[in-house]
């Protein structure tokens, strides 16, 4: 009959596993995986939000209402002087990155501190697909009689928007390896955390338990004397 040996109690095995690591942490190679474990699970609670992206939204946020107060006041200087779809392309496009510039500010700000994928990629989206090509819109066309002051105002707000993208794709890469390791470790401790019912009824629903168990008074050779009592 198989023979069971119970774990010994939970709280015993984390001390001996702490005291373990406490004694011997000096003694492992660079090269070890337990160490490279070890310093996986101590970066899932590091702080991962990029500072130079928060700074540079900080700083946008400031900045925002100046450009759109330049950008209104030039575009009123020269609305008269432009031809129909101009006019209907220049206040399509102020309106656009005026929506556009407070929805992604408020995406980076909290996709940022929080550590929120979607949120940055988003973020990073916005940026890149309607932001940029508004900007590069109002500074390289010449039809639309670019002023000097708009020029140096958009200018500002476009180098913003490409270090913003810049760190957004850093920032974006790196919570994304944190929540991926995040995830790897859940279902590790997921795996290991099983309680023992569960590991007993996996234990017999497994092929190589359903095997009989084997007639242990029971000799392959031959006795003297089992012929005669057959």
């Amino acid at each position: 009959m198989p023979v069971f040996f119970s774990p010994g109690p939970q709280t015993l095995r984390a001390g001996l596993s702490c005291v373990g690591s406490a004694v011997f942490v000096n003694n492992r190679t660079t090269d070890s995986d337990l160490a490279q474990e070890q310093d996986d699970r101590s970066g899932v609670h590091e702080l991962v939000s990029h500072l130079p992206l928060q700074m540079l939204l900080y700083f946008n946020m400031f900045y925002f209402p100046c450009w759109w107060v330049s950008a209104v006041a030039m575009l009123h200087l020269k609305f008269c002087l432009l031809p129909g779809y101009y006019q209907a392309l220049l206040v399509t496009g102020v309106i656009l990155l005026t929506t556009i510039e407070a929805a992604r500010l408020y995406l980076g700000w909290v996709g940022n501190l929080t550590e929120q994928v979607p949120a940055l990629a988003a973020f990073w989206l916005l940026s890149v697909s309607f932001q940029l090509p508004v900007l590069l819109f109002f500074l390289t066309d010449a039809a639309v009689l670019i002023l000097p002051l708009e020029r140096a105002v958009h200018a500002v707000l476009l180098l913003f928007l490409l270090a913003q993208i810049a760190c957004a794709f850093l920032a974006l890469r790196t919570v994304t390896r944190k929540r991926t390791l995040l995830f790897h470790l859940r279902q590790i401790g997921e795996v290991e955390g099983l309680d023992p019912q569960h590991r007993r009824h996996q234990h017999a629903l497994s092929p190589l338990c359903s095997l009989p168990p084997p007639h242990h008074h029971r000799s392959v050779l031959p006795v003297p004397g089992e012929a005669h009592l057959r």
